[in-house]
């Protein structure tokens, strides 16, 4: 894999998510082999890298991961491809911190030593673009800045008053711009663009969506662009096993319409370490798949399913059941609101659940919580050991009755004066953190141990 190539936008809202799907997808139909990824930890828009390519795309995130990391997971996925396209997070300089860019979609850029298209939005300019442009190549000379896409332009004509003088201030090309469009706009809600596990995504999207990049996008000049890319220098492995693993241990992983936020890398690591992963859904199945040693309940939209999920008697008593036997069950954000004792919809109503800890939650007077989140744990749990550190990130706005108390919390949120987050109850471990399994070693291979164990103890 030598070309790489990553779309990154001046701020949230750009559009980065339609030009880097549709870029990608227009690559695919070309007959390119196009491995995608995003930068930061979002769920929602790789499902839509995920459509365009044919291929799952990968989360590398340079504050959640350890650099050497970031490159493994790079290297794994990409070495077969024949462009990799990164959708950037953000604005191309936003990431951890407010005076350096850790996290950030640049940071990331350097490190992959790939090149950098950047979106301006144009709706309500002309030639001062350039001025916004320009701004972005001088803030950081590291950052290899290589070409320009415009979106919101209104019309040919508009066009020429934003491109040249973009190309005559920075040197930098214009290499396609995208019309004002309201057909190519998806549908948002709470925590952003609708996943498309959803079924809100139609193929007719995508073929308007990849025939206006075809039209008004200069794909060869992107491809040219993504060959000049550096290669980042590959490491031993640092998550994933040297040699294969044999299966051990069967872990149900819910994946739905209500649970659908995984990193496929923390899957694609539970699987190294010898779990076979095996899907089910808490709206549709009525039990757990048979003989699992493990359940992973990921974050979601469970209060837009409540009804649904309170409806399953059959799966909420297979949960129970499976916790009585002390099966290690984890469980992220939607996940810890499933596994508490009721949860409410956007409109207020409360609906039982599993009732395994002690979390009432509500969608009522939310707020929202976001940012990256650095964590000890309180307890031996299924990820890590009393002590250990990770880091990890929470976006939600439900809220909780009650706050989790010190006694029985998952962790201690060591950037926020050590509240406590989170519920550990026997075998389940449940929290608003959601954790990339890359971002420390070992904690993919202890989840792995550890639901290997509990089942050959219920085998006994």
């Amino acid at each position: 894999m030598a070309a790489a190539i990553v779309i990154a936008g001046v701020r949230s809202g750009v559009g980065k998510t339609t030009i880097a799907s549709g870029i990608m997808g227009a690559l695919a139909r070309r007959g390119f082999r196009v491995q995608p990824f995003k930068a930061g930890p979002d769920y929602i828009d790789p499902s839509y890298h995920r459509i365009a390519c044919g291929v799952p795309s990968r989360n590398l995130d340079t504050w959640l991961l350890p650099h050497p990391v970031a490159t493994e997971l790079f290297h794994r996925a990409a070495g077969a491809a024949d462009v990799a396209v990164v959708e950037g997070v953000m604005g191309v300089f936003d990431g951890h911190s407010a005076l350096d860019e850790d996290g950030s979609t640049a940071e990331l850029a350097k490190l992959l030593g790939a090149p950098v298209i950047l979106i301006a939005d144009a709706g309500k300019v002309a030639r001062s673009v350039a001025a916004e442009v320009l701004g972005y190549q001088q803030f950081d000379p590291n950052l290899r800045i290589a070409g320009v896409i415009l979106n919101g332009v209104g019309s040919e004509r508009h066009l020429e008053f934003c491109q040249p003088q973009i190309e005559a201030t920075t040197g930098l090309p214009v290499v396609g711009w995208l019309p004002r469009r309201d057909d190519l706009t998806q549908p948002e809600r709470h925590l952003g663009l609708i996943p498309t596990v959803e079924g809100t995504v139609v193929n007719q999207w995508y073929d308007a969506l990849n025939a206006q990049i075809e039209q008004t996008i200069d794909l060869d000049a992107i491809i040219r662009i993504a060959a000049t890319a550096g290669r980042p220098a590959e490491t031993p492995p640092q998550v994933f096993p040297t040699t294969p693993q044999p299966t051990r241990a069967a872990i149900a992983v819910a994946q739905d319409r209500a649970f659908s936020f995984y990193y496929q890398d923390s899957l694609d690591l539970l699987a190294a370490w010898g779990a076979e992963i095996v899907p089910f859904s808490p709206l549709d199945d009525s039990t757990l798949p048979d003989g699992v040693g493990g359940v992973y309940l990921g974050g979601g939209f469970p209060e837009l399913f409540a009804p649904e999920l309170s409806a399953n008697d059959g799966m909420l008593d297979s949960v129970r059941q499976a916790i009585a036997r002390e099966i290690p069950v984890y469980a992220e954000c939607g996940g810890l609101m499933y596994l508490g004792r009721s949860l409410s919809d956007l409109d207020g109503r409360q609906f039982p659940m599993v009732g395994a800890i002690p979390v009432v939650s509500s969608m009522t007077g939310r707020r929202l919580h976001l940012g990256y989140r650095e964590v000890s744990a309180c307890g031996d749990g299924p990820l890590l050991t009393s002590g250990q550190q990770v880091r990890g990130h929470e976006f939600h706005w439900s809220v909780l009755q009650e706050p989790p108390d010190a006694a029985s919390a998952a962790y201690q949120v060591m950037n926020q004066n050590d509240r406590p987050e989170g519920f550990r109850n026997g075998s389940v471990w449940a929290s608003y953190i959601h954790v990339h399994l890359g971002s420390r070693p070992g904690m993919a291979k202890r989840f792995v141990d550890n639901c290997a164990a509990a089942k050959g103890e219920a085998a006994r």
